[in-house]
């Protein structure tokens, strides 16, 4: 793991270093990383929201016949042997 130094006035210092007290963090460091991992789940969030309207204003809604259910389980197994396979350096 790496590591960096972040510089932060006092008072913000200060807010993180109660923060940490109070809400149960170990380190400072653990506190950060929540950070990170609750912007990291937001924008994945953001993304998938994205989609999903793009998806919904894509056009008219066709019903799905078996045959398409059949193409789309097919391509999902390609999908996933591709990536079972052992790739070269």
């Amino acid at each position: 793991m790496k590591s960096i130094n972040i510089s932060l006035p006092d008072s913000m210092r200060a807010y993180v270093e109660e923060v940490v007290a109070k809400e149960g963090y170990s380190t400072l460091s653990e506190y950060f990383r929540e950070l990170v991992r609750q912007d990291q789940k937001r924008k994945a969030t953001e993304r998938l929201e994205t989609l999903l309207l793009e998806g919904l204003e894509s056009g008219t809604a066709t019903a799905i016949a078996p045959q398409d259910w059949q193409d789309i389980r097919s391509a999902v197994r390609e999908r996933l042997a591709k990536r079972s396979q052992p790739t070269e350096d």
